[in-house]
């Protein structure tokens, strides 16, 4: 038995700096890349992969990822989750060869997949729901949000006066505190099923699936939609992803990697699919404003990074206002993600508006601190919806379901407008005008086609999610699966569940009931 005691605040830092770790290496090389291509040797075609298979791996093993820590206990598969990823980004620091940094980054994708999915648990399983969870989510969203951009900022600085392999190096530090912490302040318990045993055929399936529809996607920007490469691609995702389902959903196993039911509850199925959109939109717009930034203003490394401060900064203060408004229940979830999408729909709308002879105050400074309002707004009841009412052994798949959306979303939404993007500026080119301004137009289409997604996601928000979550029931391990004649009661849409409330049940920022209020249990 774990001798380690809960300490809540310690298991909250480090839960944060995980994260931060995680989202930070979404974007942190991006700048160093020119650097790193001369350092390394790297081919022009080879470069991009330093990015790409990072998301492929992170992607493709979340799922995994989440499952393991509800099976074999949050905090062990935390640990091995920063252990991996630690010694990945000191291989990747002391790379000599192109294919040194590959095989690291995609190691650090691996870790990664690990590491989101059973931080977000350990938060979960560790903070008391009500007002104590709300405000550990808040950290937890705003280290969420800000990553990318503070990643292009650390980029850059490091790049410029320390030399590109800190990208991969400033990993270290921040991973031997997660430890320490975890360690120090987190029970080595689950509320998992320990005895269950992994569902390699479905991990297998949903591994290569979700990592096959990432690889079709982040090609694109090599290869046409219509390649054959990329039909071929995206098609045996699409295989592999149905089998997937008609095997979690028909198998004979009775502790599948996802329980279905999970799926049928619209306030996780509304959340990943606010999040994917979110996702797309964001993504997009931090690659198009950088090289608006570069090519365009003319801007260095780190000043291109600095830019983004702002939309950062803004961020962060919308996430800790929003939060309090949740802890003090003056608003719902749907009630603030609706608005939320609409702010940053019209933030993104706004960089479409630059033009090759635009400045940095009006072009990228405003637009900017109003979609990272938005941005800001949405992400603590975003997690909170995808994770609130659920089961504590459900945590950890609940969590990967929502990194999982986020990094689809953002492999689909980068690579469509791009694809759109670059149309544009073909197009333009070839009716005569300059390079400047031919970009700036497919730059500017990017944007106002980001600012679409953001739209969609406040009308998801708003037909989509429910008023107030319902407490999930934990399935037994020997239990049918939802959707394979599991029984629900009459008229429940979230299979597996009790049955609803009275009618009139307030807004989904309400607390839901005291599913896991006691944190993590002792592992026996």
């Amino acid at each position: 038995m774990s001798e380690t005691a809960l300490n809540r605040g310690q298991a909250l830092v480090a839960v944060a700096l995980a994260q931060f770790m995680v989202t930070l290496d979404m974007t942190v090389v991006n700048v160093a890349l020119p650097d790193m291509g001369v350092g390394l040797g790297f081919e022009p075609a080879q470069l991009p992969w330093v990015v790409n298979i990072y998301a492929l791996f992170f992607g493709g093993f979340l799922l995994l990822g989440g499952r393991a820590a509800d099976l074999f206990g949050q905090r062990r598969v935390l640990l091995w989750g920063t252990w991996s990823f630690a010694v990945a980004s000191l291989a990747g620091g002391l790379a000599q060869e192109p294919w040194h940094m590959i095989a690291a980054r995609a190691v650090q994708g691996v870790g990664a997949a690990v590491m989101a999915p059973s931080a977000l648990a350990v938060l979960t399983l560790t903070q008391r729901e009500g007002e104590e969870r709300t405000r550990a989510l808040g950290v937890y969203a705003a280290v969420a949000a800000v990553g990318g951009g503070a990643g292009v900022l650390v980029g850059g600085l490091l790049t410029e006066y320390a030399g590109w392999r800190w990208v991969m190096l400033v990993n270290l530090p921040m991973a031997l505190a997660v430890v320490l912490l975890a360690l120090r302040s987190v029970p080595a318990g689950t509320f998992g099923n320990r005895r269950g045993k992994l569902d390699v055929l479905g991990a297998i399936l949903a591994t290569g699936g979700v990592g096959l529809l990432i690889l079709g996607m982040v090609r694109t920007e090599e290869l046409s939609w219509a390649s054959p490469t990329t039909v071929v691609t995206l098609a045996a995702a699409v295989v592999l992803l149905v089998a997937f389902v008609l095997w979690e959903k028909y198998g004979p196993m009775t502790d599948p990697l996802i329980r279905l039911g999970l799926l049928a509850r619209r306030n996780v199925a509304g959340a990943n699919l606010y999040m994917a959109l979110l996702a797309a939109g964001q993504l997009a717009v931090f690659y198009f404003l950088s090289l608006y930034l570069q090519r365009i203003l003319k801007l260095g490394p780190a000043e291109a990074g600095a830019a983004f401060l702002p939309l950062c900064l803004t961020a962060m203060v919308a996430i800790q206002v929003t939060t309090r408004v949740l802890r003090r229940q003056r608003a719902g979830i749907k009630t603030l993600l609706v608005p939320a999408g609409l702010i940053a729909a019209a933030g993104f709308a706004w960089s479409g508006m630059a033009d090759p002879s635009g400045s940095y105050l009006g072009d990228v400074l405003l637009p900017s601190l109003l979609a990272g309002l938005g941005v800001g707004i949405a992400f603590v009841p975003l997690t909170a919806a995808a994770t609130v009412g659920l089961p504590p052994q459900e945590a950890g798949t609940a969590s990967a379901l929502l990194n999982a959306s986020r990094q689809v979303g953002g492999a689909l939404g980068l690579a469509v407008l791009v694809t759109a993007a670059t149309t544009r500026t073909d197009s333009r080119l070839a009716a005569g005008v300059s390079p400047d301004e031919a970009a700036v137009d497919g730059y500017s289409l990017g944007f106002l086609l980001a600012g679409g997604f953001l739209v969609l996601a406040a009308l998801v928000a708003l037909f989509v999610l429910p008023r107030r979550p319902r407490p999930a029931a934990a399935p037994a391990a020997a239990a049918p699966r939802s959707g394979a004649g599991a029984p629900a009661a009459a008229g429940d849409a979230d299979a597996g569940t009790p049955a609803p409330a009275a009618a009139g049940d307030t807004d989904a920022g309400a607390p839901a009931p005291d599913v896991a209020a006691g944190g993590i249990t002792p592992a026996g």
